[in-house]
């Protein structure tokens, strides 16, 4: 009889703790899979909206509010595909023309600044330019219940476009559109352990299986003050955080918050103090991908720096709201300011 209550009492808490996931708040998820993990300051900036007010928000078709959200700069993603004239001219300074020939011939010269670079570029007292390093993009973390009632796929388009109250014909609409298109081609055609993240509760559960433990370092690029679109900064101080694999999430351009995460194989990750010009302090995260064999021969990054896939490691900065995530055994330096 004892065994058979015993066994009931089991029961009822395994299905009073399942349903109580099943409505327990972002942040509560993380800190329950996550325990020893603090929450980076631009998750918890993005998590107070309720709900409520953000469906609202989106389904009222007389506001004046964003109904889709952008940020600054999307580097990180520009692996994959063929660089763009567009990509090449917003890093290039002013040429009379632009064209192919330009592209393959010139395209080593008179940049404004570089996105992509080598470690030994991550060296103190080396001065860079670089554009701010707040990437603006102010789209709420939404929880897993509450998305997963919204279709994100291409095949649900217009019934996407119609629930956020978004013309089909906007600029909004071709967003929503190539983002979706981004995240389903990715499931496709690139190789790397990759998954696009539509709620917190998704882009923790893809950490964990990823990096095999909950024991996990979450950080981002952090800011003390405004800085302009482009300036050159001073590096200050550069320390390694750690040497093998990680996970990045990079926000994408989307109604709610959407995250790009990715394990690109064995990775060194810095973290890198700064001052800017204008006196902006910059404690910037760099990844510098050792293998970079999957990427795009002809992307955004070979194109910059004039080398191979595969042949050395490329390092690129973090924006202040892309979350790198590394198990804390790979973590040889880091102090929270």
């Amino acid at each position: 009889m004892k065994l058979q209550l015993l066994y009931s009492l089991i029961i009822f808490c395994l299905a009073f703790v399942t349903n109580t996931y099943a409505v327990i708040s972002p942040e509560i998820y993380w800190k329950v899979k996550l325990p020893n993990t603090q929450i980076p300051k631009v998750i918890k900036d993005f998590l107070s909206q309720s709900e409520g007010d953000i469906r609202e928000l989106k389904q009222d078709k007389t506001n004046t509010k964003e109904k889709v959200y952008y940020g600054l700069h999307q580097h990180g993603i520009l692996v994959y595909h063929v660089a763009t004239e567009d990509e090449i001219r917003d890093i290039k300074k002013e040429i009379p023309s632009m064209n192919h020939a330009t592209i393959k011939s010139d395209v080593q010269d008179d940049f404004l600044y570089k996105p992509y670079f080598l470690e030994k570029d991550l060296a103190k007292r080396k001065v860079i330019n670089f554009p701010s390093f707040k990437n603006k993009n102010e789209a709420p973390f939404l929880s897993r219940q509450f998305v997963e009632s919204i279709p994100f796929s291409l095949k649900k388009i217009p019934e996407i476009l119609n629930h956020f109250s978004i013309d089909s014909s906007s600029k909004n609409a071709q967003t929503i559109e190539e983002t979706i298109k981004f995240c389903e081609e990715l499931e496709v055609k690139h190789k790397e352990k990759k998954s696009c993240a539509t709620s917190l509760e998704s882009m923790v559960d893809f950490s964990l299986s990823m990096l095999g433990t909950n024991n996990i370092l979450a950080i981002t690029t952090e800011v003390q003050g405004e800085t302009p679109m482009l300036q050159k900064y001073t590096i200050e101080e550069v320390h390694q955080i750690g040497d093998g694999d990680n996970m990045v999430c990079h926000k994408l351009n989307y109604a709610y918050a959407v995250h790009f995460c990715h394990v690109g194989g064995r990775t060194k990750t810095f973290s890198v103090s700064m001052i800017g010009a204008d006196g902006t302090k910059v404690k910037a995260i760099s990844v510098c991908h050792k293998d970079t064999s999957l990427w795009n021969p002809m992307g955004l990054p070979f194109v910059v720096l004039k080398v191979k896939p595969g042949t050395t490691p490329i390092c690129h900065f973090l924006q202040d709201d892309q979350i790198v995530f590394i198990p804390s055994k790979e973590a040889t330096y880091y102090a929270i300011s």
